[in-house]
Formats: C-alpha cells, sequence, structure tokens
C-alpha cells in the first residue's frame, strides 16, 4: 500500500488521506466539516498547565491532568500546524517550572511529560527551535541530563526532552572547549571536558531501549557535525560506531537496539554533514554495513534504517547538483491547464533535454554497490523499506549522468516483469513515480513505462485461495497521478486515452476500496494538470473520491465482487448490444469451463445477468431473445448445467459456488423464455434445484441463505415458464409428482433441507397450486407446530412466510372450494395456524430463535389480514381481528427493540390501512386517537425512550390491557438498562394516572393477577413478572388498596407468590420473590402475618445464599415500613438480622430464626416429615434430626426410610 503522506497529494482541491475501511461494508460519509479553523482550547491549556504545581503531589489529579492535556492535544493530530501559534507560551510555561529549582522532582517529570505530548503531536523538527539555546543553558541541561537514570522506564520523556534540548544547545557558534573553563581538579577528581560529556551521554543514549534512542541520534547529528568537534571526534565517533555495528547481532534483542541506534546516528550525520567532510569515511562505512548483512534480518525497522544510510552514503559519493539533463514541464498553472491551448501557446512548453556539461567526472565505485542494494530494497517484504529505497532512486538519479540515469530506469523496469513478485512491482512503481516526478523519466521513456503501468493498474496474482496486488494497483495509480504533474500534455497525449481508461475501470471495479479511491485520485489530478482527458470533469463529478468508497455505489449506479461485476454487465449491455452478443457472451461461455473456480462462477452469473438484459431489449420490439443469440450460443448456454454436472464440479469446497451461479442462471434463462420447453435439460434444472435444496444443511451457514434463497427463485421462473400447458394450466403429471415429493420432504429430520422445501411450495405458482392447496395448506401448518424435542425454529419461520405467500399467489374467494383458493371453508385454519405462531418462545444456544417465528407470523398475519381487507372483508371475523390485534400489541410492549419496532409498524398498518379499513378492529377510535398518522409517523419504535410511553396508553383499554400487560412484564423485568428504565417510567405513569379511580386501579390489578395466574412456573414471564410487582410495591402504586384490611389483591398475590416458589430451586426467582413479599408487608390485616411467616420460611431455605438474602431485605423492609413491628422490638429485631451468620449451619440459623418469630409475633414454623407407611413392627425410638433436603433416618432394624425434602413446616394454623 502507498503510503499515506504520498497519497495525501492526490487531489486537485483537497486532501484525500486513504482510509482504513474494510473493503467489503464501507459506508463512507465524507466528513467535510470536520476541519478545524484554530486552537480553541487555549484558555483551558493555559488553565491546565498553571495548575500543575498544585496537582502534581496528588496522583488522581495528575492522571486527570495529563489525560486532559492529551485529549487536547490528539484532536489537533491531523492539522498540527494549528498549535503554532500557540507553541512558544505552553514550552515558556513548561520550561519555568523545570528551570525552577525549587520544582520537586515529581514535577519537572511532570513538566517534560507534557512537552514530549505536544511534541509528539507537532513533530520534534518544529518544536526543537523553540527551546532556548543559549550558551548559558548549556551546562544546566548537561547537568539535568547527567542526573538522569537511563534505566527509569517511567521518566523516558524527560530524557528524550532533554537530549533534545541538548541538539539544540549544541548549535551555539562557539568552540566548546571555552566552556570548560578550570579543569582543575575537586575533591580529588579530574573534570570531564564539555565536548567530551556530551559525547559519552549521545553513545550511552543510542543504546537504550526507549524512545530516548532516537532523540540521542538527533544529538550526534548536531554535535559531530559541528566545525570544532568534527575535527576531533568524527574519526572517533565512526569508529565507535562500527564497532558497535561489527558486535551487534539482529538476532539479539540488545543486538537489534544497538544496530537500531547506531544506524540511526549514522544516517543522521552524512544528512546533515558536509560532503567533504563525510566523503573520507563513505567507502569503510558502506563495507561495514555490506558485512551486517541487514536484508537477511527480520526487523522491518533494520532493513528500512539499511537502506536510508546506504542512499546517503551514496548521495555523499556523488557531488550535489541538479541533473540539466532531466525534463522540466515549465508552467504547472491549473487555471492554463484547463483552457484550450493555442498552438503558440504549446510550443512555449516543450521540454528541455540538454547534454551534461560536466559530465567529465569519475563515479567512484561504491555507487555501484549502492544502486544494486538499492534496486534490492524495491523488492523487499515490508512496503517501508521500498518506499524508503524508491526514494534513494530518485535522489541518486537526479546526480548521476544521463546514460547512467537511463540504465537505473532500465533497472527499474526489470522489476515490473512477470517473473517477479508483487513486492517486486509494488517498488518498481514507487521508484518510477518518485523518477517522473522529478523530470528524470525523459518521454522518450514514456511508451515502455506507459504499457507496464497499464498492466500494473490491473495486476492480480493468485495465492491459494486468495489474491495478492492490491498495493501494485494502489502504487500504479500514484504512477499516473506523478505521470499527471510531471509531463506537458503534449507528452502524455499519446497515451490519454488509455490511462484514462484504466483510471475510469479501476476507480469503478476494482474491489479494493483504497484502489478504487487511488485511482480516482489519479484520475482527478489527470483531469486537473492535463486538461486533455475525454469528459473529465463529468467523470470526476459522477465518480468522486468520496463516491468510489462505496462499493455498491461503484458496481451498481456488494454481498461479492463476481456478483456485482455480472450485475454491471447486465446494465451496460443495452449500450452495445450486438457487441455483447457476438464478442462478450462468446468469451463468456468459454470461461464457463476454466478450472479456476472463481472465473467459472463469474463467467455463469455473467452469463445469466447478458442473456437476461438482451432478452428485455429484444421484449421491448416484441422479438424473442434469439434474435441476439445465434443456435450456438443458445446451446452453449443449454450445455453449461450438463457440463458441470459430468465434471462433478457441483460436489466439494466449489460446489457451492456452482449451485449458486447456476441457480441464477436458470432463473435468468428462463425468465428469457429460452426455447427449452419439453427439452431434456429442464429435467436437469429441476434435479438440480432439488437437489440443493435438499443439501442445504451441508452448505456452510454463511452461504446457506443465499443458497436456498437463488434454487427457490429459479424453481419458481423454472415453472411459471416451462410446466405451463396452456395459460393457468399445469400438465397434471408434474402436479402429481412435483407436490407429494415436496410435502414428503417437509418432513425431513433436517432443519434446512424442511426451510427449502417449505420455501419451495411457497414459491410455486396458481396453477400448480390448485387442486392441492388444502394438503400443501396442511403440511406446512405440520411444521409450524412446536415439538418438544427439536426446536426447528427457521423451518417454522419459513412455512409461516409460505402460507403467506401462497395466500397472495391462489388469491381469494369466498364461496370457492378449499382446494382452489382462500375460502369461507379455510381461512380460520389458517388464521388458527398464524395465531399459534404467535407465543412461540423457544430458545437455544442461539436465544429467542423464536422471535423469527413472532416476527414471520406477524408479517404474514398483516399480508392475511390486508388481503382479505382489500378482496372480501366479510372473511374477517371480528374475535379473529381481536386476536391478531392484541397479540400484535403484546409484541410491540416486549423487550426486543427490532422485534418491537416490526410489531409497531404492523399494527400501525392495520389500524391505518387506507385502500379498504380493516373491519372489526376493536376500540378503533380509541387507537386512532392516542396513535394518530401524523405523530406516529414520526416516532422510531426501535427506541425504548419513544416507544414504551405510546404502548402503555393501550393500558386504558380493556380489550388490550392483558396483552399489553403480559408484554410489559417481560419488558419492566428484562435486562438491558434502557428498555427497563424507559418501561418502568411508562408504566409508572400510567399508574399515576388512576391512583384516584379506584375502579380503573381494580381491573388493573385484576388483570394484573390473570396475567400471573395464567403463567405460573412459566419462567420466561413469571421472573419478569415478579420484579415488575416489585417496583410497583416500593413505588407506591397499590397504595389504595393498604387502607383496607386483608384487600382481596393482597390475598391472591400471596397465594400466586407461594405457588410460584414451591419446590423452586431457582436462585433469581427466589430472590425476586423475596423483594415482592417484603413489599407485601405495607397491607394490614392478618395477610401481613402470613407474608411475614412465608418470609420467616426462607429465613430457614436449604440454601445458605436465600436465606442471606432474605435476612438483608427483611433488614430493610422493617426500617422502611415502621408499622410493621413496635418500637420496644425493633431493635432487638435488627441486631438479630445483622449479627446472625444466616449462612451457618441450618440448627444455628433455624434458633434465631425462632427468636425473630417471637420478637414478631409469628407462629414458629414445625418441621412435619410425611412418614411412607411401614410395618407397625418398625417403630422410630430416635428423635428425627434434619441435615440436607432428603432426610435419611436409620432404623433400629436398620431399614431406611426416605422423607419428603426438608421445609414441609407444621404451623398452628394446619394442625
Amino acid at each position: 500500500m502507498v503510503q499515506s503522506d504520498v497519497l495525501a497529494g492526490m487531489a486537485l482541491s483537497c486532501e484525500l488521506a486513504v482510509g482504513t475501511a474494510e473493503e467489503e461494508a464501507e459506508d463512507d460519509a465524507p466528513a467535510r466539516g470536520a476541519a478545524l479553523e484554530a486552537f480553541g482550547e487555549s484558555e483551558e491549556t493555559r488553565a491546565l498547565l498553571g495548575r500543575l504545581r498544585a496537582v502534581h503531589g496528588e496522583r488522581r489529579a495528575r492522571e486527570v491532568a495529563e489525560e486532559r492535556f492529551r485529549v487536547i492535544m490528539d484532536k489537533y493530530q491531523e492539522q498540527p500546524h494549528l498549535l503554532d501559534p500557540h507553541l512558544e507560551w505552553m514550552m515558556n510555561l513548561l520550561l519555568d517550572i523545570v528551570q525552577d529549582r525549587t520544582s520537586p522532582g515529581a514535577l519537572v517529570h511532570l513538566a517534560f511529560k507534557f512537552l514530549y505530548i505536544i511534541t509528539k503531536v507537532r513533530g520534534y523538527k518544529i518544536f526543537l527551535r523553540l527551546f532556548p539555546h543559549e550558551v548559558a543553558d548549556v551546562q544546566p541541561v548537561l547537568d539535568m541530563i547527567s542526573d538522569q537514570n537511563p534505566t527509569d522506564h517511567e521518566t523516558w520523556e524527560t530524557r528524550y526532552m532533554l537530549l533534545l534540548w541538548l541538539s539544540m544547545t549544541c548549535l551555539i557558534p562557539f568552540d566548546l572547549s571555552r566552556l570548560d573553563g578550570n579543569l582543575g581538579t575537586q575533591a580529588g577528581q579530574a573534570q570531564m571536558p564539555i565536548m567530551d560529556r556530551i559525547l559519552q551521554i549521545a553513545e550511552s543514549y543510542l543504546l537504550v531501549s526507549d524512545k530516548a534512542r532516537d532523540a540521542a541520534a538527533v544529538l550526534v547529528s548536531k554535535f559531530i557535525t559541528r566545525p570544532d568537534v568534527k575535527q576531533r571526534k568524527m574519526a572517533g565517533f565512526l569508529d565507535w560506531s562500527l564497532s558497535t555495528l561489527a558486535r551487534a547481532s539482529f538476532h539479539t534483542i540488545d543486538g537489534v537496539i544497538a544496530m537500531d541506534g547506531t544506524l540511526q546516528a549514522l544516517a543522521q550525520i552524512f544528512k546533515h554533514g558536509k560532503r567533504e567532510d563525510c566523503l573520507p569515511y563513505a567507502t569503510v562505512v558502506l563495507q561495514c554495513l555490506d558485512s551486517c548483512r541487514l536484508p537477511e534480518s527480520n526487523q522491518t525497522l533494520l532493513r528500512k534504517l539499511g537502506v536510508k544510510l546506504v542512499q546517503r552514503l551514496g548521495l555523499t559519493f556523488l557531488k550535489p547538483k541538479v541533473a540539466a539533463w532531466r525534463y522540466q514541464r515549465g508552467s504547472r498553472s491549473l487555471a492554463a491547464n484547463l483552457q484550450l491551448c493555442t498552438p503558440a501557446q504549446s510550443e512555449q512548453n516543450l521540454p528541455v533535454a540538454t547534454s551534461d556539461g560536466d559530465e567529465d567526472y569519475d563515479i567512484p565505485e561504491g555507487v555501484e554497490s549502492v544502486i544494486e542494494q538499492l534496486l534490492g530494497g524495491l523488492k523487499d517484504r515490508d512496503t517501508v523499506v521500498r518506499w524508503s529505497a524508491a526514494k534513494g532512486i530518485g535522489r541518486m538519479a537526479g546526480r548521476l549522468p544521463r546514460e547512467l540515469a537511463d540504465d537505473v530506469v532500465g533497472s527499474v523496469l526489470d522489476c515490473l516483469s512477470f517473473q517477479e513478485t508483487d513486492k517486486a512491482w509494488h517498488g518498481g512503481c514507487l521508484a518510477l513515480a518518485e523518477l517522473g516526478r522529478r523530470g528524470l523519466l525523459l518521454p522518450s521513456r514514456l511508451p515502455e513505462v506507459v504499457a507496464v503501468i497499464l498492466r500494473a493498474v490491473t495486476y492480480e496474482e493468485k495465492r491459494g485461495a486468495c489474491s495478492v496486488g492490491a498495493n501494485v494497483r494502489d502504487a500504479a495509480c500514484y504512477v499516473c497521478w506523478a505521470f499527471a504533474r510531471a509531463y506537458d500534455p503534449q507528452e502524455l497525449a499519446p497515451f490519454v486515452a488509455a490511462i484514462a481508461s484504466a483510471l475510469v475501470i479501476a476507480s469503478v471495479f476494482d474491489r479494493n476500496v483504497n484502489c478504487r479511491r487511488a485511482a480516482s485520485a489519479a484520475f482527478q489530478e489527470n483531469v486537473g494538470r492535463q486538461g486533455t482527458f475525454p469528459h473529465g470533469i463529468d467523470i470526476v463529478t459522477t465518480a468522486d473520491y468520496f463516491a468510489v468508497g462505496n462499493t455498491a455505489n461503484c458496481f451498481l449506479t456488494i454481498r461479492a465482487i463476481r456478483e456485482l461485476s455480472a450485475k454491471a454487465l447486465h446494465r451496460l449491455a443495452p449500450q452495445a448490444p450486438e457487441y455483447f452478443a457476438t464478442h462478450v457472451l462468446p468469451a463468456l461461455l468459454l470461461m464457463t469451463l476454466s478450472p479456476d473456480l472463481h472465473t467459472r462462477h463469474g463467467a455463469i452469473l455473467a452469463c445469466a445477468e447478458v442473456t437476461y438484459a438482451l432478452y428485455k431489449l429484444a421484449a421491448q420490439r416484441d422479438r424473442p431473445v434469439t434474435d441476439y443469440l445465434d443456435e450456438k450460443m443458445v446451446q452453449g448456454l443449454r450445455q453449461i448445467h450438463q457440463q458441470l454436472s459430468d465434471r462433478h464440479l457441483y460436489r466439494g469446497l466449489g460446489g457451492e459456488l456452482m449451485r449458486q451461479s447456476v441457480c441464477v442462471l436458470i432463473e435468468n434463462l428462463s425468465l428469457s423464455r429460452m426455447p427449452f420447453k419439453g427439452d431434456p435439460v429442464i429435467d436437469g434444472w429441476q434435479w438440480l434445484i432439488d437437489d440443493t435444496l435438499r443439501s442445504l444443511h451441508l452448505v456452510s451457514s454463511r452461504s446457506r441463505q443465499q443458497i436456498k434463497d437463488t434454487a427457490v427463485s429459479a424453481l419458481a421462473a423454472v415453472c411459471s415458464e416451462y410446466y405451463q400447458k396452456e395459460p393457468r394450466e399445469t400438465s397434471p403429471a408434474i402436479q402429481e409428482v412435483l407436490i407429494p415429493r415436496y410435502l414428503v420432504e417437509l418432513q425431513s429430520p433436517e432443519e434446512m433441507v424442511r426451510c427449502g422445501f417449505a420455501s419451495a411450495l411457497g414459491a410455486l405458482p396458481g396453477f400448480l397450486l390448485r387442486g392441492r392447496l388444502r394438503q400443501v395448506l396442511d403440511g406446512l401448518s405440520a411444521v409450524t407446530r412446536t415439538l418438544k424435542d427439536v426446536a426447528f425454529a427457521e423451518a417454522r419461520r419459513d412455512s409461516l412466510r409460505a402460507i403467506a405467500r401462497i395466500c397472495q399467489t391462489v388469491g381469494v374467494k369466498a364461496e370457492a372450494v378449499p382446494d382452489e383458493a382462500l375460502c369461507r371453508q379455510n381461512v380460520a385454519q389458517v388464521y388458527t395456524t398464524l395465531l399459534g405462531c404467535m407465543g412461540d418462545y423457544t430458545t437455544d444456544s442461539r436465544g429467542d430463535v423464536g422471535a423469527w417465528v413472532r416476527e414471520a407470523a406477524m408479517t404474514s398475519l398483516m399480508d392475511l389480514t390486508l388481503l382479505l381487507a382489500r378482496t372480501q372483508p366479510a372473511l374477517i371475523e371480528a374475535h379473529v381481528c381481536e386476536q391478531v390485534m392484541c397479540c400484535v400489541a403484546q409484541q410491540a410492549s416486549e423487550k426486543i427493540d427490532r422485534f418491537r419496532a416490526h410489531a409497531a409498524h404492523v399494527f400501525l398498518t392495520l389500524l391505518h390501512f387506507d385502500s379498504s379499513p380493516v373491519p372489526h378492529v376493536p376500540h378503533r377510535g380509541e387507537l386512532e386517537a392516542l396513535l394518530p398518522r401524523s405523530v406516529v409517523a414520526t416516532v422510531n419504535w426501535n427506541a425504548p425512550s419513544q416507544a414504551f410511553p405510546r404502548i402503555t396508553q393501550l393500558l386504558g383499554l380493556p380489550t388490550y390491557r392483558y396483552h399489553v400487560l403480559l408484554g410489559l412484564a417481560v419488558s419492566v423485568g428484562g435486562l438491558t438498562e434502557s428498555t427497563v428504565r424507559h418501561s418502568t417510567q411508562s408504566l409508572f405513569e400510567y399508574m399515576k394516572g388512576i391512583q384516584q379511580d379506584p375502579q380503573a386501579l381494580g381491573s388493573f390489578s385484576g388483570t394484573l393477577l390473570q396475567v400471573f395466574e395464567d403463567n405460573l412456573l412459566n419462567d420466561r414471564v413469571s421472573v419478569s413478572l415478579l420484579k415488575m410487582l416489585d417496583q410497583m410495591l416500593a413505588n407506591g402504586c397499590f397504595d389504595i388498596f393498604t387502607r383496607e384490611e386483608n384487600h382481596p389483591f393482597c390475598v391472591k398475590l400471596l397465594a400466586l407468590c407461594k405457588e410460584e416458589i414451591k419446590k423452586s430451586k431457582d436462585i433469581q426467582k427466589l430472590r425476586s420473590s423475596i423483594a415482592v413479599l417484603c413489599g407485601m408487608v405495607q397491607f394490614c390485616g392478618d395477610v401481613r402475618r402470613k407474608v411475614l411467616l412465608q418470609l420467616m420460611l426462607l429465613l430457614c431455605h436449604p440454601f445458605p445464599v436465600i436465606r442471606k438474602a432474605t435476612a438483608s431485605q427483611v433488614y430493610e423492609m422493617v426500617l422502611t415500613y415502621s408499622g410493621v413491628l413496635s418500637a420496644d422490638v425493633l431493635d432487638e429485631v435488627l441486631t438479630v438480622l445483622s449479627d446472625t451468620a444466616w449462612d451457618a449451619e441450618l440448627p444455628v440459623v433455624r434458633g434465631q430464626r425462632n427468636r425473630l418469630c417471637d420478637l414478631l409475633g409469628v407462629p414458629r414454623p414445625q418441621l412435619v416429615p410425611k412418614v411412607m407407611p411401614v410395618p407397625t413392627s418398625l417403630v422410630c425410638h430416635r428423635p428425627l434430626i434434619f441435615h440436607s433436603s432428603w432426610v435419611t433416618y436409620v432404623f433400629r432394624h436398620s431399614v431406611l426410610v426416605t422423607f419428603l425434602p426438608l421445609g414441609h413446616y407444621l404451623t398452628p394454623t394446619n394442625i
């Protein structure tokens, strides 16, 4: 991939940085308004830096300040230049802290950390200039860096910034020896000269493992190249560097670190040093570098630094000059390029190619070695190395004589041969772009270069199951972009058509988003710089950088690229039908037998799409498709299936693609009305469709749905075209064979087989279904029934969809026979089947798979009801319509967002149907007032905050209350935070509105209890319902009932709770019931005593976690409801509840529980074992001791008697 700094320039009017969008799903909305205009956090940053002295001592405050500063700075990563006006005052504030001798060490380190954050965003080269670099700064900075610990990994930012600061102080224009002063002894030790100290520090930090190594390389480049230092220290430092390289090995971590720092330092020296100073050492350094064998290293950074140093050595060998022979374009005005130039104007911009005037000097021997290594770098396995080598080739060629530079160009072109790998092609393209934009690629080379680049634009190399070459195509687009800026329009004129065509095809049809964007940017650059591209502005406007980022937009105005390419051919065929019929289609037919799976797949799809496109053209003139296709083409299309079958290509790993593509071919050939009626090929097609549906369970899950859909579509097309004898009549033989075979497959033990054949039955045309409708509906209805041992939710879903589709196909005739159409006799059966699936809550490892069935049932109910409303509204009975609306309302109040939204859509469609109102909708007037069409159209039913406030309004309508409350119970007691919060708030808002209406509250509570009773021991509902009841009791929703002793609501609720948790081992259910029981204590009368007794029983539950939860909840209950206990026992009760270890052994816990019973005035529960009948001779003489949930007692005569579970108590009320 071409580096982002290269592609950033590939634009006409704005920066076009290549993103990292995924290749398959790129919804690329251009963020054109995201650019910042100024540093908007100036005041906040100033305040933040001013508070550093106050916050550095507190860890939390320090981390908050540091994180906030990072967030502010990171905001400007893309536009760091906006910080430039503010860099100086930020640096001054931080350096004031550093230079203050009273500043603690932690504060100094924090200041340097902030300095590093700024440097990271803006870059050290810009920030470096702002450091103070007076003579007085040298010694303090040197002392500070000397005091640092190189092994302290917490303070590496301090060392990094100090080394950069020290490198800046090295630029003072005085001999460093003058700063030594008196080097006499102090305390018996001699002082080291400053020059030696700096060199020692630099050498030591070149070998560290943190980022200070990079700053040390910068320090070396500034220090060693000083006039006074290079005379005394350069040779010694280079000796040290070469010996370090010789000793180090890239096979060890320490060796890699040492080589990295040394190579960085050498590259910086040969970059910034004067040629005459570095030339004496260049040969030795090159020889040492060769001996290191860096190309063999697996460290990308070392190879990149090696290439970087090699090119600097090469530039040192050659004299710095601008090649007189280079190509010079002249004027590069965009405005001038976009105007039509006159011949006189074009003559002024002819390229200049003069002979060399100073080519009489000898080329040093090392240059050949350098060029060879750079050419090798073009083939490196890593992009950064190839990019560095390409830049080195460009720089070196600019200093070579014309003949030698042309040899280099020839060597680069050798990289772009099909004997080379994709890495060599990529590196060669990068090098050509560098040579071109520097004017070193003369026009005489353009024919050869353009031919190679056009091949590179479409380069692709197969590697097993995948392919490579996207980076090559991207780099080839970069070459085209560079040529647009480098050459005069007259030079590129012969190649404009080829380049423009290649770039347009790449920008529209390349499957890689980065390549499409690169091609679009290169085309845009050529339109602006060259002004000769045909239809340039129109194409740039349509296929701009952002438009080509969307894959589907490129190919069609993408599941798989080949499928969309075939659809693109479908759209192109009308532009040149004869060409497609005589050239494109024959070529595609040859490719259908290719040994390459993907080529075969794409060719078959393309044949299908092109044939159908030609048919539609012929149909516009009332002509058959054979007007375009000769007999050879027709036979070629006919034989595709048989040829694939004979080669067994429907089997194995590629069978999925072949089945899918041939099914598409069958569908399109059938739609194209190919003359195959009565032909044996139809039997072959039918076999393939049936075998595909029968083998769906063997297909990979990611392809299963697509293959099923294509097979079903193919079946529908074949039946409609080839199985119809007369209009709307079928052959009895086909009907008698096909439908019974499909009905048998509906009983398959494989779920996917059931799905496939259910969908196939739903796709059959009406003439095949007539006379067999009852049999088909019975078969599909049997599939929709839930089985205990199998889930098969997908089969039920597809059967429901098939039933709805069949109803649409056969139509409605009120007085028809059940085998012919939907009529009075079978409509009730269809409704019963669909409504029965509305209660499907099947779950498996995937979760609530029953939701798929409910969704399909809702859609089918809507389609069926609207069909009847349009044609025979009298067939919709009142009780059926009520069931439909209530069941859909329940789904609209449940917890899964997507299905809730779908249910709301169905409900509102039935309510507001325009064509013919659905009859018998309960409370239609109230519903239209509560959910007016104008309001609900803007509601996002996926959002709980918008959906629940509206759906809870249905609680006021008696017909809907039960079902809405049932759905709300699941939502309020659910797990999703937003759903729970908004559903609870909406429910409480409704409850608040009926608090002063005893009749409404009584009706609501009765419905609530009915929901509870109907769903006893149904954990899906009951656990959530208990959670909802807990919240309602805690929020005082039933306060009006607490004033009446033994209110029927509380009595019934207590009975239901006891029944729900009886013998239950569900921890969640037991916890929820404890909370409800504690909330019921607020009711007065004898019911309170029974509730407390139930809680006391739970205090001795076999599960310790339940005992602890009960004690905790009772403790909170006693504090919350003050009237439950008298003040004289309150403290003692709280003490017992809080001090008792409720997870201790049951005998210990039971004693404390009994004490609580006495304090609360509740009878102590008594254990009552239910003894099995035993002979009278076996008498128990020892007391019963219960230690576990099942009790075993040993009698004197060694007889074991097993009692019922522990927890069956005898109380005074049931003695």
